[in-house]
């Protein structure tokens, strides 16, 4: 999404120290097998340059506020996976028909538990993981047909609200087909939400029944369920936690497996009261309260439908074979999508956390397998963050290994790169080059779908050649179901999110105080403006809003303002340029985007997060950095300089040296133009903060 970065070769390729004359003769091989091998690809093959240069959408008139659509949907806009499934549960029915006895829903089996005392006193909990536990479609299907009866005995009524808090695994997406079948209107709340947040989503929605974990009822529902008075029902998906005597009174904790089996002891003949229709909520989610309170958004059946299948036709060749990871929060539109994507073509689901997601994560313990090892995916989703984590670790692994280690890495890498500019493949690379690293995902990724922020074209282009996969950058909000655009699997081109999905339609508005104009040559520019069937409902309780951010044409279809200015290419491809509350104008009158301040700069090995911040009372930026210990503590060495963690980071001479690396890095991207203060604040991994 990053159109400040360049995405030529030449400007991402990695600095190689060899002999010049052995460098030489390593090209003139490198050259010959590039003239032997492309002989027969001309021949054979249609390459993938030729296939990302062909037009993937158009504009449906020639009026320059015209809405472009995919090629694929010119005449019409898709609505529906399949013929007469128009909700959701029609939609799981269908794929639990078709894939009866196929497997769906795997978990690992918890082996054994123990801490692990680290060097620093610090005490850790490593978890060892046996094989995957799988559920099938018919099985998945009877849990949640019983756990939704089980609901409906406890009291929960067609077309209202029940409330989910809870992290991502196998309970979470029975509960929700539970809630889908049943037509109860299923309230996602993040995990990682503060006591607050919610509070306020639990009473904005008047929810009396909550599904959570026991973890998660322990740490953070214990000390606020006073504060939610509705509440009558707590269901555990993981096991019957200890009674607190300081529960308020009429508040019952249940397990899932007792609400099910209450469901199962139920007439055989006690069916839904009501079966959802298409324009019935299925799910208001709230968002994840960055600038302020959540905001929840209402999420009809046809609005995912239409969703997910947009998605679905960026995805060649999906069903049965695939395996997807799911690890990324479910109560994000992005997870939830792709899980459904997966569930209603047949592909098997296998469940996981960031903290277990590789044999190197957090909570593995050393020796032991993580879950891609176990699992093996072909499909994940994955924010920038994660990507830049992957990338940021390579690297300094590639920088620990032997000189000669070291070059042949580079020299593959920069190969790669050429050939992939060209739209060609380099199977001697991926087979003894990059295996170990395509390894660390499990070694059978096909597609990377990435969404939630912008993506450098550093990581992106490491991640092609690396993991010897397309990553699929995506552009959606939760108000458009997370569907907006998704580039095609052999477009490797960077800083661009792709042409809109077949669901949908998007249009440029002007956006005249920042300049932005859809008459701009030679692209035009301006806010991007969804349309289409997954474009939300609107806000809960939020008619202000909802007017602000939606409207319908005369034609009856709605519309997203998404307050983000994009710019199309003649292929018909969308470039996320800028955002329209990212723009801070400076007191010389000049507009810093502090998204893509923060997106260049934290790549650099020494940035491990960064929050960018400016005001129009000053003339520069200010960041606020979490360093990487080891990175900062190394630059400490080289300058000479010793002390604690803490009196590193207080430390002025290294804040002037990593100013130094900030500048360099910011100017190098932006120009020697670009305003940095002196006075960038730097935090510890700790939360220590000194400016």
């Amino acid at each position: 999404m990053n159109n400040h970065v360049s995405s030529k070769p030449s400007t991402m390729k990695l600095k190689q120290t060899i002999n010049p004359i052995l460098l030489y003769f390593i090209r003139f091989l490198i050259s010959l097998y590039t003239v032997l091998t492309y002989i027969p690809y001309y021949f054979l093959f249609e390459t993938r340059q030729e296939k990302a240069n062909k037009i993937k959408a158009k504009p449906v008139n020639s009026k320059p506020e015209s809405a472009y659509r995919s090629i694929n949907s010119l005449d019409g806009l898709a609505s529906v996976l399949y013929p007469g499934c128009d909700t959701l549960d029609k939609v799981f029915m269908y794929a639990k028909n078709k894939f009866k006895d196929k497997r769906l829903l795997g978990t690992r089996e918890i082996l054994n538990e123990e801490d692990e005392v680290q060097p620093n006193g610090k005490i850790f909990k490593k978890v060892i993981l046996g094989n995957y536990n799988w559920l099938s479609y018919e099985d998945v299907f009877v849990r949640a047909f019983n756990f939704g009866n089980g609901l409906q005995m406890l009291g929960q009524k067609p077309k209202t609200n029940i409330a989910i808090f809870c992290e991502t695994r196998a309970e979470w997406m029975i509960a929700a087909q539970a809630c889908f079948m049943y037509n109860f209107q299923l309230v996602t709340l993040y995990a990682t939400l503060g006591g607050p947040a919610i509070v306020h989503g639990l009473n904005e929605t008047e929810v009396t029944n909550i599904i959570t974990s026991k973890e998660l009822l322990q740490t953070k529902l214990k000390d606020i369920v006073s504060l939610v008075p509705r509440l009558r029902h707590i269901i555990t998906v993981d096991g019957k936690p200890p009674t607190w005597s300081e529960f308020p009174k009429g508040v019952i904790v249940h397990t899932m497996a007792a609400v099910q089996a209450l469901g199962a002891k139920a007439s055989t003949e006690n069916k839904p009261l009501s079966k959802p229709g298409p324009l019935d909520i299925a799910v208001i989610m709230y968002t994840s309260g960055s600038t302020g309170l959540p905001k929840g958004v209402m999420i009809s059946h046809s609005n995912i439908i239409a969703g997910i299948t947009g998605m679905a036709e960026r995805i060649p060749g999906l069903g049965e074979e695939d395996v997807y990871i799911g690890y990324l929060p479910l109560a994000h539109v992005l997870e939830l999508s792709a899980e459904l994507v997966c569930l209603s073509h047949g592909c098997r689901i296998g469940y996981s956390s960031p903290q277990t997601l590789a044999d190197q994560s957090s909570k593995i313990k050393k020796g032991s397998k993580g879950d891609t090892t176990m699992l093996k995916p072909t499909l994940m989703a994955a924010v920038p963050e994660i990507m830049d984590r992957i990338y940021k670790n390579v690297m300094n692994k590639v920088n620990e290994m032997s000189g000669f280690q070291r070059n042949l890495f580079i020299l593959a890498y920069n190969y790669k790169m050429e050939q992939i500019s060209k739209g060609r493949g380099t199977p001697l690379c991926d087979r003894f080059i990059f295996r170990k690293v395509r390894g660390l995902l499990g070694g059978n990724i096909r597609l990377l779908l990435c969404g939630g922020a912008p993506l450098s074209a550093t990581t992106q282009r490491f991640m092609n050649i690396c993991f010897c996969c397309p990553v699929g950058q995506g552009y959606g909000l939760t108000e458009s179901c997370g569907a907006g655009t998704i580039t095609e699997v052999w477009d490797y081109n960077t800083g661009r999110v792709g042409a809109p999905l077949v669901c949908c339609e998007i249009k440029l508005k002007n956006w005249e105080e920042g300049g932005y104009f859809n008459t701009d040559k030679p692209h035009p520019r301006g806010e991007i403006l969804i349309g289409g069937q997954n474009v939300t409902i609107g806000y809960y309780k939020n008619e202000a809003k909802t007017k602000a951010d939606f409207f319908e044409d005369e034609n009856g279809q709605r519309w997203l303002c998404t307050g983000d200015i994009g710019e199309f290419d003649p292929d018909g491809c969308l470039k996320i340029i800028d955002r329209k509350k990212d723009l801070v104008k400076l007191q010389a009158g000049e507009y810093v985007s502090l998204g893509k301040v923060e997106a260049a700069l934290k790549n650099l090995s020494l940035i491990d997060n960064i929050c960018a911040y400016a005001n129009s009372y000053h003339s520069y930026v200010i960041g606020f950095v979490v360093p990487n210990q080891k990175e900062l503590t190394e630059l400490a060495r080289k300058k000479g300089l010793h002390g604690t963690w803490e009196e590193l980071c207080n430390s002025c001479e290294m804040e002037n040296e990593v100013l130094k690396v900030l500048s360099e890095a910011a100017i190098s991207v932006f120009g020697s133009s670009f305003p940095v203060s002196s006075n960038t604040c730097y935090c510890s991994s700790f939360g220590f903060c000194s400016s």
